[in-house]
């Protein structure tokens, strides 16, 4: 029997170091970024007032962007990844998350919001062109097309599924957007001070939480012809192309910004249940009695965490909407840093709940039977019972809570990803020439959603289709994070400013992405599933594409600078 971490680690020094490191990691070494490295200017105009237009551009308060930063790259991909993850034990998890927090995803996320703010708020797609050439952003837009089309159709089957499981968590979960909307009235419309409208929206989304406890809902199995999961896929696009196309500031911002203090003190809630509790950490601290078929844990470990450690969806979030709405530069650090620190201190509470949640290490083993299983399931059976222990809550009121934790997140998550999907086609109008496409919001986001149930359907007939390719999500996700750093670090190498504190985290992180996609491809060759097979091949095609323009362009060095972002 492999022995179990208790015996090497008490779960609340574990999670003590985990939140030391990732707050250190905000506290000092991001104000060493934000200093040396970006040089932040409080006096520099930003997009959200040079081009203000009270829909897609408008300065909004750090607080309020920061709800809508995290929770829009906080969906559930930082719980899915690590309750993967922890298959290979604790300890690796554990390092990946914390300090990929620290040294990658930080730096990565204030980087684009950084790099995006200093150019219009233009899109990561679009800063790309500007340092690599027009080439370059097509390939580069191929993937951050894939890797939101990935997240769109996968998060709507993951909320189905959670809607389903947990019937009582429907009534916090839609009773949190009119919360959302009454908030984003008081802030704009009325102009009433954040701290009320912030504690009486908290009240409100726990009062809804105990309403669903009391009163599940529950579809009925079929409803018109169509199965329960299909409806709620359906419902839930629909919610997100209306959501896409409406003013920041009456749904996204305010839903982004109480879910942001939901998820606080739901984390809260954990911390504070396992410093009571005390539970012993069951799961190994190196697992080396892994299931049958489990890859093996370098490169695997560091494309299975992507949100919670790194990921290149957040430099589309930071370049894509929350850019076009920094107040203030100097608020990028607030923002973009401490956004990354947030979904870290979420994926650690994973990390905890899914090794600490269980009565013993064969409970644990029984769950993690093969590779891929635990996910969303795990984190909120085991946080519940780690909720129930510490805190006497009743555990099914404790699982509602944590499901409507993910459900929310991935539900934001949903929000903006569908609006960046529309960004991205828009943009692919505007170099293809076609104006109707680039000038219509509307028709940008029904391409989006069809795009979506294409996949939804199409490769599923209960509307799970889209978890077929999410097989590629974690792969094509870092390597669109590698990419962005290295947009940021060829801005940074033409300011003549340092580039090693970007280029260290982009070569690896290209290292493992790379390698990680070789052995997918020989996975999906064995396999014989050849719609994933010509995936990865155009993923990994359009990688090393850009890659080599990007080695081009930082060997010729700032001299030979002609682009639209050249030194200041």
């Amino acid at each position: 029997m492999v022995p179990s971490c208790g015996e090497f680690m008490s779960v609340v020094l574990l999670l003590g170091i985990g939140v030391v490191i990732l707050l250190s990691g905000y506290f000092f070494y991001s104000k060493f970024i934000a200093s040396r490295i970006y040089a932040l200017d409080p006096d520099f105009e930003t997009p959200a007032h040079s081009e203000q237009d009270g829909v897609d551009f408008i300065p909004t308060n750090k607080f309020v962007l920061w709800g809508h930063h995290f929770t829009s790259v906080a969906g559930a991909a930082p719980i899915v990844g690590p309750a993967i993850a922890v298959i290979w034990g604790w300890g690796p998890a554990f390092l990946w998350v914390t300090l990929g927090t620290v040294f990658f995803a930080g730096i990565h996320d204030f980087g684009a919001l950084w790099a995006s703010v200093r150019n219009k708020g233009k899109s990561m797609g679009a800063l790309t062109e500007s340092v690599l050439g027009a080439n370059a952003r097509s390939l580069f837009m191929i993937v951050m097309f894939l890797v939101l089309l990935m997240v769109n159709a996968a998060f709507a089957t993951v909320i189905a599924g959670l809607l389903i499981k947990f019937p009582s968590a429907v009534i916090p979960v839609w009773g949190a957007i009119v919360v959302a909307l009454g908030i984003g009235q008081l802030i704009y419309r009325f102009n009433v001070p954040l701290l009320w409208p912030s504690i009486v929206g908290v009240v409100l989304l726990y009062t809804l939480i105990l309403v669903g406890d009391a009163v599940p809902i529950a579809l009925p199995e079929t409803v018109f012809g169509m199965s329960d999961k299909i409806a709620w896929v359906l419902i839930l696009f629909v919610y997100a192309g209306v959501a896409s196309v409406l003013p920041v500031w009456m749904l996204l911002q305010p839903r982004d910004y109480i879910n942001g203090l939901q998820l606080f003190l739901a984390l809260g809630i954990i911390y504070l249940a396992t410093f009571i509790a005390s539970p012993e950490i069951v799961a190994p601290m190196y697992n080396t009695n892994v299931p049958e078929g489990t890859p093996s844990v370098i490169p695997l470990l560091f494309v299975t965490i992507a949100c919670g450690a790194v990921s290149g969806f957040h430099g589309l979030v930071a370049s894509g909407t929350t850019s076009k709405q920094l107040n203030k530069e100097t608020d990028a650090r607030f923002v973009g840093y401490f956004g990354a620190v947030g979904e870290g201190l979420l994926a650690l509470a994973a990390i905890i709940c899914t090794t600490a949640g269980f009565a013993s290490l064969e409970a644990w083993e029984e769950t993690y039977a093969s590779f891929g299983d635990g996910s969303v399931g795990a984190f909120v059976e085991g946080g519940a019972s780690i909720v129930s222990a510490g805190l006497g809550l009743p555990e099914a009121l404790a699982a509602t809570i944590l499901t409507v934790t993910a459900a929310l997140f991935a539900g934001t998550t949903m929000d903006t990803g569908v609006r960046l999907q529309r960004y991205v086609i828009q943009e692919a109008g505007d170099i293809a020439g076609i104006g109707i496409v680039k000038n219509s919001n509307l028709l940008a986001t029904i391409i989006a959603l069809v795009s979506c149930f294409a996949i939804a359907f199409g490769a599923g007939a209960d509307g799970s289709g889209g978890m077929a390719i999410w097989p590629l999500f974690g792969t094509s996700n870092q390597l669109l994070a590698g990419l962005t750093l290295c947009v940021i670090t060829i801005m940074l190498m033409k300011r003549g400013r340092p580039t090693l504190f970007t280029l260290i985290p982009l070569t690896f992180l290209l290292a493992m992405t790379v390698l990680a996609l070789l052995l997918q491809l020989g996975d999906f060759w064995t396999e014989g599933n050849w719609v994933l097979l010509v995936l990865d091949l155009i993923i990994l095609t359009a990688a090393i594409m850009v890659i080599l323009k990007a080695v081009n362009a930082l060997k010729a060095g700032p001299q030979e600078d002609t682009s639209t972002i050249a030194a200041e």
